[in-house]
């Protein structure tokens, strides 16, 4: 009965992620009963579509009650948020659909949706989970110790393999391991947040498989090697100041750890990995989104005006079959000495449903270029006669993906900077440079930045820690990040 139970469980997680943006869809139709039939005829007529020229910042107010929410409701209603931060996130959500179907028609809501639902959450929360449950069946054995050079070793290890894992695969398989170690320390919130800031993001900056940003313009023509070759050294010397003031940091608060004991030891076990087989597994879901990246056979099924392409629907089929696997392969009380928890990825998948609808008109205006309401921003990355100015790019596409998903933001500047890869690589790497890094780096800078930032604070908080708040962490990154991004732009772009 025990041995099915993970399966269960797992099937109801995916069912729950799912189901919460669909279940906003079926409540709109009910709230309109017009949706349904506007919704019919399929394939007839002409694409639905979204100018974000005729958007104001005002759609931009359900966005940002839902950051506030997450900002302020843990911090002044805890008890209300824990039990109903999924409702919450589903009234920001309808605070924005209801009105959009009014005021743009109710076919053109249907296609938003649809297109974000089918295109961008769904394959999203699907490889965080995948992630998720693979990584959550690697459990270090043995009693490894969180000291300052144990501690820094570790976060050397995880920014480094980040670039070929995947920001979120290399958090999610190292954060217990650091957390483990750790677990007889009061001062923790420090390791977590440098963990953050080094292995969520920093360290997915030398490949296209390391962030989803490097991988869209890996799709785009950039070649896959270019990346690793220029993004090299701002990398190398952001991370070797964060090691370097990590350290001291940990060093500091080690020193001052109560009575300075030794800690009782947790097992007989000697220094291992078990559950290893999962880490093969994580190297498939690699895999599975590099082949849906190279293969491109040209057939889609489209729904209504949404076309899923084949390739993308094996991607997802093999990934869930893989976190299949690794329930069936990982042995359930592995999990449970790993401290393994379904909470945490509910709460994305719940949080981030709402995101992902509420942020359609912020994504619209912002590709709408200098048309739209943030044209300002946009225009500000060029000069009169179109030279592009790298420090805008850097700090424009960084301060936008710091808030919005760092994908589409990196293909808006992309876009602005000319679109043509060759003209970017060969004729204006630095611009290419500034537009990688700004999205790569700063979404470091808030717990929304990049999907892993998000989880590994869940799973943190699950072990009993108390992370800052949303505004909080953005102290932590302004007082330590923003100062580096200042240099970054010194040495390399002006």
């Amino acid at each position: 009965m025990l041995k099915n139970e993970p399966l269960r469980i797992f099937r109801r997680v995916a069912s729950a992620s799912v189901m919460t943006t669909m279940i906003l869809v079926a409540v709109f139709v009910m709230l309109f009963p017009g949706f349904a039939v506007a919704a019919q005829g399929v394939g007839h007529g002409a694409v639905p579509h979204l100018d974000g020229a005729d958007l104001g910042l005002l759609w931009v107010v359900p966005f940002a009650g839902i950051l506030l929410s997450i900002a302020l409701f843990p911090l002044l209603a805890p008890n209300i948020w824990h039990h109903h931060f999924g409702k919450i996130s589903a009234f920001w959500a309808l605070s924005f659909l209801v009105p959009f179907a009014l005021l743009f028609g109710f076919d053109l809501a249907l296609y938003e949706v649809l297109h974000t639902v089918l295109l961008e959450y769904i394959p999203f929360i699907i490889l965080l989970l995948a992630l998720f449950t693979v990584a959550g069946g690697v459990r270090m054995t043995g009693s490894l110790r969180g000291t300052p050079a144990v501690n820094t070793g570790l976060l050397l290890l995880a920014t480094v393999i980040a670039s070929w894992m995947g920001t979120t695969g290399a958090a999610m398989m190292l954060i217990r391991p650091l957390l483990k170690a750790n677990e007889d320390r009061r001062h923790q919130v420090h390791v977590v947040v440098f963990f953050i800031f080094l292995v969520a993001n920093i360290g997915g900056s030398l490949t296209p498989l390391g962030d989803p940003p490097l991988f869209l313009g890996f799709l785009k023509g950039v070649d896959f090697f270019w990346t690793a070759e220029h993004m090299l050294l701002p990398m190398a010397l952001i991370s070797a100041i964060l090691l370097a003031l990590f350290f001291a940091m940990d060093s500091y608060f080690y020193a001052r750890e109560p009575a300075r004991k030794k800690p009782t030891p947790r097992s007989a076990e000697k220094l291992g990995v078990e559950g290893s087989i999962n880490i093969l597994l994580l190297v498939g879901v690699v895999g599975a989104v590099l082949l849906s990246g190279v293969w491109k056979p040209g057939i889609s099924i489209e729904i209504y005006h949404v076309p899923v392409e084949i390739q993308n629907i094996a991607r997802d089929v093999l990934i869930i079959a893989i976190s299949l696997l690794s329930l069936k392969l990982t042995n359930s009380e592995s999990r449970r000495l790993n401290a393994f928890s379904w909470f945490p990825i509910l709460e994305v998948a719940k949080l981030f449903a709402g995101i992902f609808l509420t942020i359609i008109p912020a994504i619209a205006i912002l590709r709408a270029g200098a048309d739209g309401a943030l044209g300002a921003v946009v225009s500000a990355v060029t000069t009169p006669d179109g030279q592009p100015i790298n420090t805008m790019y850097f700090w424009a596409t960084g301060i936008l993906s710091s808030f919005l998903d760092n994908a589409p933001t990196y293909l808006v500047f992309f876009n602005t900077a000319g679109g043509d890869p060759q003209h970017l690589m060969h004729d204006v790497p630095t611009t290419l440079l500034a537009i990688s890094a700004g999205a790569v780096f700063m979404g470091a800078n808030t717990y929304i930045g990049n999907a892993p930032n998000f989880m590994v604070k869940s799973i943190a908080e699950e072990r009993g820690i108390q992370m800052p708040s949303f505004f909080g962490y953005m102290a932590w990154s302004g007082l330590i990040l923003v100062p580096l991004f200042g240099l970054t732009t010194v040495v390399f772009f002006l």
